[in-house]
C-alpha cells in the first residue's frame, strides 16, 4: 500500500453469493488523499465478506473469501501492480509496492495512500479548529457551544451549532483531543475561517507549514480525478468543466438512487474526491443529498458550498404570486399609549415568510367534516393500559397519522405537488406526514417518514422523539424535509373548527379540533357519541371540492372503524 497507515472502506461492491470475474471491483478504499478501487484477483463466487463500510484496513488484511480456482503467484502480483498503478495515476507518488500476503481464497487490501509516508508522530500539537467553508454565507450566529476548556473531545464530536435564517448546522471536531481554549460564545456571529477552539491533539508532528499546504494538495488531487473523468468520457463542455449546472431543474442522479437501494450508505457511493468528502464531513453534509454538476455526476466543492448555502439561507420563494405583497403604511402606536418592541426570533420570521408565500400562491379551500371516534377512543385507552409498561403512549394523533396514510394511498392526488410552472403534477411514491408541533420559539413541522409502512407503536414512539427534539431545538433540517401531507392538531387546546394553511409545496393539510360528546340519532334514539371535528384545507388548483369531500368522508369512516384500514 506504500504506507502502513490504515485506510477507510467507503464502499462494498459485492455481496455474499455474487459470482464475480477477475478484476471486478470488490471494495473502494479512501485515504486522506485518494480513493482507490480494489479489484478481485480471480473469478469465483463470494463465500464471505470480512469487512463493512466504515472499517479501517491495511495491507494484508482479509477482505473476502472466494470459492473458485486459486490464483497463482503471478496473478496476485498482477493485481498488486495494477492497484499500485491506479494509485500512482491518481497522483499519489507512493514510493514502493509491497507484495500482498497470499491466501488461497482471500483477497487482500492493496491500495496506495497517495501521499508520502508521514513522519512518525511525536508529542502533541495544538490545532485551531475553524468554521468550515460555508460558501457565500457571510455570517451565521452561534446558538450553542457544546464544549468547555479542559474537555476531552472525540473525533466528529459536535463543538458548536450555528444558525441562519433557515436552519441550524452542527460543526464537528476534525480530530480527537483536549480543548485548550474556546474563542466564541453564544450569540457571536462567525464566518468561514473564524477560529472556534484550540485543540491539543495527541501524537501530532505536522508543522504549521505542512498543515497550510494540505488543502492545496487536496485541490490538486481533486482536480486530477476530475481530469481523469473527462479523459474517460470525452471532451466535456466548458459549462460542465466549470462545475456549473446546464439546467437548473436537473433531477438527482439515478445512479445515486440505485446506490441507495443497494443497502450501503448513500454518501459513500456518490462520485466525489477526497477533498470534497473532507469538506462534507467538516460541514456535516450528506453527499447523497447534494446535486452533482461535475463530469460523470461528480460532486465538486462548489456543489457542497451551494448545498450549505441552501440549508442556511433557504431557496428563494418560487411560483406565482411572489410579487403580490402590499406595502403597508407604518403606524406610530406610541401615540396611543405605552408600547414595547419585541424582536421576533428567526424561526417566527421564517414561518411568517413561508405562511405568507403559501397563502398568496395557493388558492385555499377548507372542507369541514366530523368523525365518530367513540369506539376508537375506548380502544386507545384500553391499549394504553396494556402498553404502559413498555413506555408507549398511544395518542389520538398516532391514529390520525395511520388513518391519513391509508387515505393518501386511496386518494394519491392529496399526496402530490404541483410544478411551479403549473404544467404537471409530481406524484410521489412515498408518504411522509408532517406533524405541527407548538414550541416556545414557534411552530415547527417535523416529518414522519414512510408513515404508511409503520405501525401505531412505532409512529407513537417517533412522534414523541420528534416532539422532544422540537422543544429542545434539536431538530435538524433533515427532520423537517420531505413532507407530503401535514396534520395540525389543536385538540388538546380547544376549538370546533379552523382553517389551516397548506404547507407548500404540499397540496393539503388536515386540521383537528377538540373532540366533544354530542347526541347522535341512531334511527330510534339519540345516543351520546364522541365527535372529532376535521378541517381539510387544500390547493384548489390540484383538488376539486368533490374529491375533498370524498377524502374526508373516507377518513371519517376509518376513524369510526379502524378495522377498515386493514382491508
Amino acid at each position: 500500500m506504500g504506507s502502513s497507515d490504515p485506510v477507510d472502506v467507503i464502499e462494498i461492491s459485492v455481496k455474499v453469493g455474487d459470482t464475480i470475474s477477475a478484476e471486478d471491483t470488490i471494495i473502494v478504499l479512501e485515504s486522506d488523499k485518494a480513493t482507490v478501487e480494489v479489484p478481485a484477483p480471480q473469478g469465483g463466487k463470494v463465500a464471505a465478506i470480512s469487512v463493512k463500510v466504515g472499517d479501517r484496513v491495511k495491507e494484508g488484511d482479509a477482505i473476502m473469501e472466494l470459492e473458485g480456482e486459486e490464483a497463482d503467484d503471478s496473478d496476485d502480483a498482477v493485481a498488486a501492480d495494477d492497484e499500485g498503478d491506479t494509485a500512482k495515476g491518481n497522483g499519489a507518488g507512493a514510493q514502493g509496492q509491497s507484495k500482498p500476503s497470499k491466501q488461497s481464497t482471500k483477497s487482500s487490501a492493496d491500495s496506495s495512500d497517495k501521499a508520502e509516508k508521514p513522519k512518525e508522530p511525536t508529542g502533541s500539537r495544538t490545532e485551531t479548529v475553524k468554521v468550515p467553508d460555508l460558501g457565500d454565507i457571510d455570517a451565521a450566529e452561534i446558538i450553542e457551544v457544546n464544549v468547555a476548556v479542559g474537555d476531552e473531545l472525540d473525533e466528529e464530536q459536535v463543538i458548536v451549532v450555528v444558525e441562519s435564517d433557515k436552519a441550524s448546522l452542527e460543526i464537528p471536531s476534525p480530530n480527537a483531543g483536549k480543548v485548550e481554549s474556546v474563542s466564541v460564545s453564544v450569540g457571536d456571529k462567525v464566518g468561514t475561517g473564524d477560529a472556534l477552539i484550540t485543540l491539543a491533539v495527541a501524537g501530532g508532528s505536522a508543522s504549521a507549514e505542512e498543515s497550510e499546504r494540505e488543502p492545496e494538495s487536496e485541490k490538486e488531487a481533486d482536480a486530477e480525478n476530475a481530469n481523469k473523468d473527462e479523459t474517460g468520457t470525452g471532451k466535456e463542455s466548458d459549462t460542465g468543466a466549470q462545475g456549473k449546472p446546464a439546467q437548473k431543474s436537473e433531477p438527482p442522479s439515478s445512479s445515486r438512487e440505485q446506490a441507495a437501494d443497494s443497502g450501503a450508505s448513500p454518501s459513500t457511493l456518490v462520485h466525489a474526491g477526497p477533498a470534497v468528502r473532507k469538506l462534507a464531513r467538516e460541514t456535516g453534509v450528506d453527499l447523497s443529498q447534494v446535486r452533482a454538476t461535475g463530469p460523470k455526476d461528480r460532486i465538486l466543492k462548489d456543489d457542497v458550498h451551494a448545498y450549505v448555502k441552501q440549508r442556511l439561507e433557504g431557496q428563494p420563494a418560487g411560483g406565482a404570486g411572489g410579487g403580490l405583497a402590499v406595502e403597508l403604511p407604518e403606524i406610530d402606536f406610541s401615540q396611543f399609549g405605552d408600547i414595547e418592541r419585541v424582536e421576533l426570533n428567526k424561526l417566527r420570521k421564517v414561518s411568517a415568510q413561508n405562511l405568507t408565500r403559501s397563502w398568496l400562491t395557493i388558492p385555499h379551500v377548507t372542507q369541514h367534516d366530523n368523525a365518530d371516534i367513540t369506539d376508537l377512543e375506548a380502544f386507545r385507552k384500553s391499549q394504553n393500559k396494556r402498553l404502559e409498561r413498555e413506555g408507549v403512549k398511544l395518542t389520538m394523533l398516532a391514529f390520525l397519522v395511520t388513518a391519513c396514510a391509508r387515505a393518501l394511498k386511496e386518494y394519491p392526488r392529496f399526496n402530490s405537488s404541483l410544478e411551479n410552472s403549473g404544467e404537471a403534477l409530481i406524484e410521489k411514491g412515498y408518504i411522509n406526514i408532517g406533524i405541527a408541533v407548538d414550541t416556545p420559539n414557534g411552530l415547527v413541522v417535523p416529518v414522519i417518514k414512510d408513515a404508511d409502512k409503520k405501525g401505531l407503536k412505532e409512529i407513537a414512539l417517533e412522534m414523541g422523539e420528534l416532539a422532544e427534539k422540537a422543544r429542545n431545538r434539536k431538530l435538524t433540517p433533515a427532520d423537517m424535509k420531505g413532507g407530503t401531507f401535514s396534520i395540525s392538531s389543536l385538540g388538546g387546546i380547544g376549538g370546533t373548527a379552523f382553517t389551516p394553511i397548506v404547507n407548500w409545496p404540499e397540496v393539503a393539510i388536515l386540521g383537528v379540533s377538540r373532540s366533544d360528546m354530542q347526541p347522535v340519532w341512531d334511527g330510534n334514539h339519540f345516543q351520546p357519541r364522541l365527535i372529532l371535528p376535521l378541517s381539510l384545507s387544500y390547493d384548489h388548483r390540484v383538488i376539486d371540492g368533490a374529491a375533498a369531500a370524498r377524502f374526508t368522508t373516507y377518513l371519517s369512516q376509518l376513524l369510526t372503524d379502524m378495522r377498515q384500514a386493514l382491508l
